[in-house]
């Protein structure tokens, strides 16, 4: 496909922080119209600040990513002000934490209507826009970890596995139809994305390691969410499908898929922490 146009109408789910915002204000310096959407609606009205700020325009819309009402609302108002939309990034999501025996089923079931669902809902509620428009583009934010596959992050690693096995079947369907896709994986860096953790207390534990180490590993990232945003940005604009966007896990990507056998090793070693019973 050619080169994606600079955007001028864009959604972003879960655009009130983190990677959410970052992106708003990326796109917005290209001065691009953006439809930031989240839950808080505080936190979004400040993202509109930051957004005017960078040079972009564009107004705040209540979103719950797993209520489909909220996204037949938001895709209301976007035929109604803007006659359509060019980039929908679904990048709204929740962090949990657990293992594949431990973690109970209530949050399987809601890190996968989030993560999830909650890109499928966008992508029905707005995707037919794109396609009666003959072109667009969809970003879905997985991440990295459903590439690597670490222990303790059991859910959360198969939704994220999940978002990237749908953007490449969404890829495959959108093509015809002058639609681009983008999933982008990121690893760690500074976010709020512990804060909405859904990890429940298992055999009377408080919480498993994996918050202490994460927080650690973002702390420790020397790539931030400008970063990320920009990676995204400019995948859009080169058609690129997958956004790998730090270089560490771009070799060990490249390394996995070489020699899994050697790469299972390894990381078992280096993720042996991550577990409470070893």
């Amino acid at each position: 496909m050619p080169p994606t146009p600079a955007p001028t109408r864009v959604v972003i789910t879960g655009a009130g922080s983190g990677l959410g915002r970052a992106l708003a204000r990326a796109f917005a310096a290209q001065g691009a119209k953006i439809a930031i959407t989240d839950r808080d609606l505080d936190a979004a009205a400040a993202t509109l600040q930051a957004v005017e700020a960078a040079g972009g325009g564009g107004f705040v819309q209540p979103l719950d990513v797993t209520r489909e009402a909220d996204f037949a609302a938001l895709a209301q108002r976007l035929a109604a002000d803007w006659g359509g939309l060019d980039v929908l990034i679904n990048n709204a999501g929740v962090a949990t934490a657990g293992t594949v025996a431990d973690a109970g089923l209530a949050q399987w079931q809601q890190v996968l209507d989030i993560n999830l669902l909650g890109c499928v809902r966008g992508v029905q509620a707005l995707a037919p826009m794109m396609v009666a428009q003959g072109r667009g583009h969809i970003v879905n934010v997985a991440s990295f970890a459903g590439i690597a596959n670490p222990p303790g992050m059991a859910s959360y690693n198969a939704a994220k596995a999940a978002v990237i096995s749908l953007s490449e079947t969404l890829r495959f369907e959108m093509a015809p139809r002058g639609v681009g896709v983008t999933v982008a994986c990121p690893s760690f860096f500074k976010t709020r994305l512990l804060e909405t953790s859904r990890e429940q207390a298992v055999d009377g534990l408080p919480s498993s390691p994996m918050e202490g180490i994460v927080g650690r590993l973002m702390d420790k990232a020397t790539v931030t969410a400008d970063d990320v945003a920009r990676d995204i940005v400019d995948a859009v604009a080169r058609r690129r499908f997958m956004v790998i966007t730090h270089a560490d896990a771009r070799r060990l990507h490249q390394f996995k898929r070489l020699s899994p056998s050697r790469y299972f090793k390894l990381a078992r070693k280096a993720t042996a922490g991550f577990l409470r019973h070893g």
